[in-house]
């Protein structure tokens, strides 16, 4: 059985990307912190979902919970990579992020 699933590698506008920025490396900065956040975020959700599911007995219901942690593993897996949805959510305007004001060299020299 072939499920379909998105794709991980998509073409992207190198132009579309750097527009918000005016710098392609800024943005991909951007979007790099925005994928880090979703990874901790989906993370920590498996983990609190999975904890239910510790025991320490040994018993025949563990078989059966087992496939269920099986399936709640899977589900993580099918949905889209957090680079895919961060880059999504910056094409689409929807991350507010701000960039540091320029230090000139000789300022930070004197710190």
């Amino acid at each position: 059985m072939f499920m379909a699933t998105q794709p991980s590698i998509i073409t992207r506008d190198v132009e579309k990307i750097s527009a918000p920025t005016g710098n392609l490396y800024k943005s991909v900065v951007v979007i790099s912190k925005r994928a880090k956040q979703i990874a901790v975020n989906l993370k920590e959700e498996l983990n609190n979902k999975l904890a239910e599911f510790a025991t320490t007995v040994d018993n025949l219901e563990e078989v059966f919970e087992n496939r269920e942690q099986i399936e709640i593993s899977k589900f993580y897996e099918r949905m889209p990579k957090p680079t895919s949805s961060a880059t999504e959510e910056f094409l689409e305007g929807k991350l507010n992020f701000r960039m540091r004001e320029a230090v000139p060299a000789e300022e930070a020299k004197a710190e």
